[in-house]
């Protein structure tokens, strides 16, 4: 048998039932895989159906505020994705009538769209020839003819692109796309691959040269940055708190947060009380501050560790601008926060 034809076989035999799989609806299609970027199907299904749920069409996202939409994707992580999505949404719905492009060049000015999500739509909606190259694509491309050309190297990302559009079955490319992707979830893992059952296995040269533990290759990650974050968790007599949104480019933009100091290192309670940011607060009375864990909370991202403390703040008045304690859960939070909000019970 051919690959693709392997392939697929595999695949309709041992498919996942998912419900982006029981359409191919652009809209749909667009979703799913905008949330399963770097995502485990698994941590993505249920915010799936909830946005389906919630925002059925294009339309729906599209006249949705964008405060709504990074509610409903709190915890999924990589914020830009859920900004981005909102952004082509209110593209789609108002500036293109709600039809989605329907060509992979034309897929790709899509603000968050990129050659794999482009090439999934074009593949799936359209039955456009455009072959997928994701994580799972890159480990079975590696694994089978035995490539160790670095994934994330531009050469790597050339050669692997060039070689799944010709391995890509030309006459049913929505089917092969998916069948690749799924197997390289299912079958060949990136950890304890199972290749004594696998339908490739006569012909896999990784398999035959022992080096399926070694691909696929990948150039090493840039050093990652260590952050140390303090948040001054208020609360007044009046059962009120402080909140703020973040703004610029870095991370978790758009969302909310306690006032927040950023320091060099981890800081001790006359620290935290002699810095600027603080004293901002303390004109007027002294202030009751606790630390709510001695031990800070990591936060791991790609690129950066962030190192969390909590402090309370007890105080009698807060500004104008303080919310009510009862209403902070209506606010998107970075799942720190919202991890946090889950243990900590405001008291005065």
């Amino acid at each position: 048998m051919v690959f693709h034809k392997s392939l697929t076989y595999w695949y309709l035999n041992n498919k996942r039932e998912l419900p982006w799989r029981e359409t191919s609806d652009p809209y749909c299609i667009w979703l799913s895989e905008i949330m399963l970027q770097q995502t485990r199907i698994e941590q993505g299904l249920p915010y799936y159906l909830a946005f389906t749920s919630a925002y059925p069409t294009v339309f729906d996202l599209a006249k949705a505020s964008e405060e709504d939409v990074l509610k409903l994707w709190q915890g999924l992580g990589y914020y830009s994705r859920a900004r981005n999505l909102h952004t082509t949404a209110k593209h789609v719905a108002f500036d293109l009538n709600g039809v989605f492009p329907k060509s992979y060049e034309s897929l790709l000015k899509l603000k968050g769209v990129g050659d794999y999500t482009a090439s999934a739509i074009a593949s799936i909606s359209y039955n456009e020839p455009a072959a997928v190259v994701d994580g799972n694509v890159y480990r079975v491309l590696a694994r089978y003819f035995d490539i160790d050309t670095p994934i994330n190297s531009s050469s790597g990302i050339k050669e692997f692109k060039q070689l799944a559009q010709e391995l890509l079955d030309k006459e049913d490319p929505a089917t092969y796309n998916q069948a690749i992707m799924e197997f390289g979830a299912l079958q060949c893992k990136p950890q304890s691959p199972l290749c004594t059952s696998c339908p490739l296995s006569d012909s896999c040269l990784a398999l035959q040269n022992n080096r399926i533990a070694e691909l696929p290759v990948k150039i090493k990650k840039t050093k990652i940055k260590k952050r140390y974050f303090n948040y001054l968790v208020f609360q007044s007599s009046e059962n009120k708190t402080l909140l703020e949104k973040r703004t610029g480019k870095g991370i978790w933009e758009g969302l909310y947060q306690f006032p927040l100091i950023e320091t060099e290192g981890l800081k001790e309670a006359s620290e935290i009380e002699s810095h600027m940011e603080f004293s901002e607060f303390s004109k007027n009375e002294p202030l009751g501050v606790t630390l709510y864990n001695d031990a800070p909370i990591v936060h791991k991202l790609s690129h950066q560790h962030i190192y969390t403390r909590f402090w309370i703040v007890d105080k009698n008045e807060l500004p104008n601008t303080a919310i009510s304690i009862s209403s902070v859960a209506e606010y998107p939070v970075p799942v720190l926060i919202a991890n946090f909000l889950n243990d900590y019970s405001f008291s005065f």
